[in-house]
């Protein structure tokens, strides 16, 4: 498979996917189309809007960008595009809407035979073997927390450190999956904002400027750094 797992597709004070653009650029090197999945709509936003989003992001890679909802046949079509984009928004909707299209079971199938795939934000979590380590709220209910299973561990977007000034007394993320890990064997890592997950066939790496803190159940995180890494 060939991956690539953002925490966010927006960095402060940068345009949509500009963080990225050289990833992008060599990940989806050998197309000029990809189809985008929009199920997710930060902010209730509608398909369209979320595809033109999309749309506009991908004008400087000269990649033309399709909604998944609006091909008439996606069963025969996804096939005429290089690649496949998850965007962020709520987990919770993205996988419901995945399991309603049938589209859950389309995607995985092209991306385990080879099909690009880029996730951000939700579209990451997704990637993972569940969705049980989302940051958002559960404004609908999917079928199942199963995600795609393309990596063995879960992925936990948007994550940041516990503040030693703030007084604010809620759950950190580290106590969050720490509880997760009470009832999940597997694996999370902690993705922070502009960082992202590369994977070739089976190989994964970590890019990005910032180390990802990775969680395993009974064990103390560790920092995982830039460059190649493994779960054993």
């Amino acid at each position: 498979m060939k991956l690539l797992l953002a925490s966010t597709s927006k960095l402060f004070g940068q345009k949509y996917l500009e963080y990225l653009r050289e990833e992008i650029e060599v990940f989806f090197n050998h197309t000029d189309q990809i189809v985008f999945v929009p199920y997710a709509r930060p902010g209730a936003i509608s398909w369209d809007d979320y595809t033109a989003i999309a749309r506009e992001g991908f004008l400087p890679f000269r990649i033309k960008v399709k909604g998944i909802h609006e091909l008439d046949h996606p069963f025969r079509q996804l096939s005429d595009f290089g690649g496949i984009f998850t965007g962020g928004g709520n987990t919770f909707l993205l996988l419901k809407t995945l399991y309603e299209t049938e589209h859950f079971t389309l995607l995985r199938e092209k991306v385990i035979n080879g099909a690009p795939y880029m996730g951000s934000s939700a579209g990451s979590n997704v990637a993972g073997l569940s969705i049980g380590t989302t940051n958002d709220m559960p404004i609908v209910y999917p079928p199942d927390f199963a995600a795609f299973g393309f990596v063995p561990f879960n992925i936990n977007p948007h994550y940041v450190d516990p503040d030693p000034t703030s007084r604010h007394m809620s759950e950190t993320r580290e106590q969050r999956i720490l509880e997760f890990h009470h009832f999940n064997p597997q694996p999370v890592i902690g993705l922070r904002e502009g960082s992202w997950i590369q994977v070739s066939d089976k190989l994964f790496e970590l890019k990005g400027p910032y180390t990802a803190r990775l969680f395993r159940r009974d064990s103390i995180p560790i920092e995982l750094e830039p460059g190649r890494f493994d779960l054993n």
